[in-house]
């Protein structure tokens, strides 16, 4: 009975090692799994990111191109020094002008260009010499 009783222990020793073993590598695998698919969404993610980063600023710089096309083909605005800056589709007009009324038609050709969301007026007027 001793003999039954010491076998049966002892089986019982042998074999919770190796269950719990099995259930830890279960464990394991579960989490690297749950860590994979994480790392996969992550990436999922970045990639749209990038692509909505990418898009967003190619269609800042046809913005600005337009702006400044339109700014050198106006007679009022074409030899003032004005510089262009889009961000995400907010056009911001900076540098020196010799009046009011072509800061206004700067901003204004601006404003009239396609995909433009708002116009931010930095001109200085600088009076002629």
């Amino acid at each position: 009975m001793k003999s039954k009783l010491l076998i049966a222990v002892l089986g019982t020793i042998i074999v919770m090692p190796a269950f719990a073993l099995a259930q830890s590598a279960s464990q394991s695998m579960h989490q690297a799994g749950e860590a994979t698919e994480n790392s996969a969404a992550s990436a999922g993610h970045a990639i749209a990111d990038v692509y909505h980063g990418t898009k967003t600023a190619t269609i800042d710089t046809a913005i600005t191109a337009k702006v400044k096309t339109a700014l050198d083909e106006d007679a009022a605005t074409r030899h003032e020094d004005i510089h262009v800056e889009t961000v995400d589709g907010v056009v911001t007009l900076r540098g020196k002008v010799s009046s009011a009324s072509v800061a206004d038609r700067a901003t204004h050709l601006a404003e009239q260009t396609g995909s433009v969301k708002r116009v931010r007026d930095k001109l200085k007027i600088i009076a002629a010499n």
